[in-house]
């Protein structure tokens, strides 16, 4: 079943919900009235932006390539950023990753080896992270924004030569608006930055940025680019997603846990 639900932080009891074509973060709270446990729901940043328009390129490239391949590329890719993402946060854990090295493919869920694009992409993050030296203080962290209500998972918190960066680590070589309005969300969300060890000054100069890596279009392989602030297109972006939305909630339905067919007996 294309149907997902799965805690995502077990510590303040965070599940992330999953259906066809929409994506909800779900938080524990206790009730005011009953004081029993209840969840509140988010629509996820991903899904909000992807109302912006897209522009002229993206649209260009879909008639290029037509509907079912355009699909199939779409699964394709977010299956190599998710065996790549799962590299980095290996690496940066201290451990090492070779080219046999299983990872899980996030639509089978089963465990593969790299292809070789994606073992060159791991490798040019090395080389960045190697180059820059960057210091890791958050890694795919789960974000809220209560006044706007959204959700979303940002991939890295960095401090770069005493720089705050919010970073989004891409496989892709074209960056689409969406993108920037995403990353700028994560920005404006609700998050503790003295618990990170960052101070007010420099959060207050925090910048965005999307990190290509396997990039082919340079020598290095990777691309690091700051990225502009757009946080007040995405809420546009909101207001449309609002408005073809209107009454937006995940969908839920009770099933068995299991089906058993009654066959006849044997004589």
């Amino acid at each position: 079943m294309r149907k997902e639900i799965k805690v995502i932080n077990q510590k303040e009891k965070i599940i992330q919900i999953t259906t066809i074509d929409e994506r909800w973060y779900a938080r524990e709270s206790q009730s005011k009235k009953t004081g029993l446990p209840e969840y509140g729901y988010y629509p996820s940043s991903t899904w909000i932006a992807g109302y912006y328009p897209k522009g002229i390129g993206f649209y260009k490239w879909l008639a290029d390539k037509g509907w079912d391949e355009a699909e199939a590329l779409k699964v394709a890719a977010g299956e190599k950023g998710s065996k790549v993402h799962q590299a980095t946060e290996i690496l940066e854990k201290g451990e090492t990753i070779s080219i046999d090295s299983m990872l899980i493919n996030p639509r089978t869920l089963e465990s593969e080896e790299l292809t070789v694009e994606e073992y060159e992409a791991i490798i040019s993050y090395g080389n960045w992270f190697n180059a820059t030296k960057p210091e890791v203080l958050a890694v795919e962290m789960v974000v809220f924004n209560e006044e706007n209500v959204y959700a979303g998972t940002l991939d890295r918190i960095m401090r770069i030569d005493g720089q705050i960066w919010i970073v989004d680590l891409k496989t892709g070589k074209s960056i689409w608006q969406e993108h920037i309005l995403q990353i700028s969300s994560y920005s404006h969300a609700d998050i503790d930055y003295k618990e990170l060890k960052i101070t007010d000054e420099e959060w207050k100069n925090r910048k965005v940025a999307t990190l290509q890596i396997g990039y082919q279009l340079n020598k290095n392989r990777y691309k690091f680019t700051e990225q502009p602030d757009k946080f007040d297109l995405f809420l546009n972006a909101k207001q449309t997603w609002a408005n073809e939305n209107p009454e937006a909630k995940p969908k839920q339905r009770d099933l068995p846990l299991s089906i058993k067919l009654e066959l006849p007996k044997k004589k």
